[in-house]
């Protein structure tokens, strides 16, 4: 007798880009990237249970700010699948918004991951996870295996790394959201060359170096958008131990790389008490 399963829960993890490089604009409009990738221990939580028909309930810190989503990308996951899996089971969705939107961590995408893996689970059914990701976003890929990875492409291509050393991180959000297609809008990139550049990876003992090497391409235009994004890496720079600050995707979401768990914790502590209205935690990677 098969096992029967009545509830699935899965965790939506922060996507962090340690690195962003902007290779060149595809004939297409859209821009080949080359960004080095890892998950935090941090991320939304979703569940799902059996039901007759799809629905989705937000709840947590963060659910106000999808409430007025007429299209959330969880359901347009759920439905793909089962379009794609010829499904006609049904599911209710708790999302518990955690992470903020609209912030560079790539917590919607996360998201339609979590569901797809979720639901494949709940309903016991198989189809290419893969190919519906890339078909729901960009970063969407990325999000399924949600480990360390050298993303290039525009998402879609995804390259092994080497085993990275233990990651500390604080990661802060002005409370501002950015528009990642706005970002791209201001972005003066040249036409891809015909040659892409094949990055080299680290050595071993080298990943602080390779890292401060390979910026954010994107800061500057959502620096443009969001001045305060400055002002955030200021603040993580300036704490003690902070080994790089950096901002995330698109932002506005920036972190502060450090040596150890207790000097992130330190960090983010004195940061919490200064800045108030900012979301600050701190958070290993998995």
């Amino acid at each position: 007798m098969s096992e029967v399963i009545s509830g699935v829960i899965e965790t939506a993890r922060a996507k962090i880009n340690l690195s962003l490089r902007v290779l060149g604009r595809r004939a297409d409009g859209y821009h080949e990237l080359g960004s080095l990738v890892v998950f935090a221990g941090v991320g939304d939580r979703l569940s799902f249970e059996a039901a007759d028909n799809l629905s989705l309930e937000v709840t947590g810190p963060f659910g106000a700010s999808l409430h007025d989503e007429a299209e959330n990308l969880v359901l347009r996951a759920a439905r793909a699948l089962r379009a794609a899996s010829g499904c006609a089971k049904g599911a209710h969705i708790i999302l518990d918004k955690r992470l903020p939107v609209a912030s560079g961590i790539g917590g919607g995408s996360a998201d339609a991951a979590a569901t797809l893996r979720g639901l494949a689970r709940l309903w016991g059914v198989s189809a290419d996870l893969e190919g519906l990701a890339l078909g729901l976003g960009a970063d969407v890929p990325v999000c399924l295996e949600s480990a360390p990875v050298l993303m290039e492409g525009i998402g879609e291509r995804l390259r092994p790394v080497p085993p990275l050393p233990p990651l500390h991180l604080v990661l802060v959000n002005p409370g501002i959201g950015v528009s990642t297609a706005r970002v791209f809008g201001l972005l003066a990139a040249p036409a891809l060359s015909a040659r892409l550049p094949v990055d080299s990876l680290w050595r071993e003992g080298g990943f602080p170096d390779w890292l401060a090497a390979r910026p954010n391409d994107l800061e500057g235009p959502s620096r443009k958008l969001c001045p305060e994004i400055g002002g955030v890496i200021e603040a993580l720079a300036a704490t003690k131990d902070c080994l790089l600050a950096r901002m995330s995707g698109s932002g506005a979401t920036c972190f502060g790389l450090y040596a150890g768990e207790g000097a992130a914790q330190a960090a983010a502590q004195g940061l919490r008490a200064r800045y108030r209205g900012w979301w600050i935690v701190a958070t290993g990677t998995q």
